[in-house]
This record gives C-alpha cells, structure tokens and sequence, in this order.
C-alpha cells in the first residue's frame, strides 16, 4: 500500500496520510511532480506511456512525473521518479519547482531543467515507460492535435518551454 501525505488548501501538512489511489475528499490535497528536461538546443525530453498505465495509457507525456509518497518532499519525489522511470540519477539539488499547477486533488509541482541526456544512457521502467525521444515545441503542439500527447492546454505546454529560458528573470 503506498501512502501519500496530505495537505490543506494552503499547502499547509495536515500531519495525515492516504492511499495513494483514494478518491480526493474535499478540504485534503496531495502533491505529484512532473520533471521537464530540455535539451540545449531547446527540445523536450518526451516519454510514452505504457499500455497499462491506468490513466493515459499509450500517450506521450513530459519527461517524468508521479506521486510525491509520504515523508518525501517535492523535490525528493521528483528525484526518485527520474531514476525509477529513466534509470538516471537526476541531481535536483539547489532547484525549486519553477511551476506550481493546482488541481482538483493537490498540487503538481512541475521541475524545468536543462541538460543533455544521451538517450541510449535511459534505462526505461518496464512497467511505467515505453519509448523515450526529443520533441520540439511544434511537434508536441501537433502531437497533442493528433491525440497523441497527453491533454495539456497547448498554451500550458508552451508556457514550460518559455520558462526554460526565464530562469534568472527574478535577478536583477
């Protein structure tokens, strides 16, 4: 049984946990992550899904993403599902979440990191990941029109490659 912390409408601990696939009760949230890598020349690392994955099965999707289980910090989540779904041991040390989306049961914390990964280097989890490869922004828009990619708003898709080159927009 995988267990998952939950938080209020703040972010806030709520020092309790749940099944990992418990329906959402309302004032209780949880967290998941999402890692998006880009390579220097701007493309996105893109994953498929396998054919048994419960929800969004055979879609490509970001590089990595999953549930945050309990005792685990965001960061500390986005790390373990990198290496379980990619094989690669992702340092996401000095990083915060550069996008937090809220949804219906929590809180999706969304990592942006650039860095090129030799893709023959991926050791993909059977189980979780079937094909692996670079996508440009255009592609991945005309993937999610197909019905390929998993339903983000094609906006927010764009938003996460804009973001790629927003990192110092805080500095001065």
């Amino acid at each position: 049984m995988e267990l998952v912390d939950l938080y209020d409408e703040n972010r806030i601990p709520l020092r309790r946990t749940a099944e990992r696939e418990r329906e959402a009760v309302p004032g209780e949230y949880r967290m998941v992550v999402h890692v998006c890598v880009f390579d220097t020349g701007g493309r996105l690392l893109i994953q498929k899904r396998t054919p048994e994955k419960f929800t969004w099965p055979n879609y490509w999707d970001v590089s990595i993403g999953g549930g945050v289980d309990a005792g685990e910090t965001s960061r500390q989540a986005a790390e373990r599902e990198f290496r379980e779904e990619l094989g690669y041991p992702l340092d996401l040390s000095g990083i915060r979440a550069s996008v937090c989306v809220n949804f219906d049961g929590g809180f999706d914390d969304f990592y942006i990191v650039t860095k090129d990964l030799e893709l023959s280097g991926l050791t993909l989890q059977k189980e979780e990941v079937s094909d692996v490869r670079w996508a440009g922004l255009e592609e991945i828009l005309e993937m999610i029109d197909r019905g390929e990619f998993i339903d983000y708003p094609k906006s927010f898709i764009a938003f996460l490659f804009e973001m790629r080159t927003q990192f110092g927009f805080f500095k001065k």
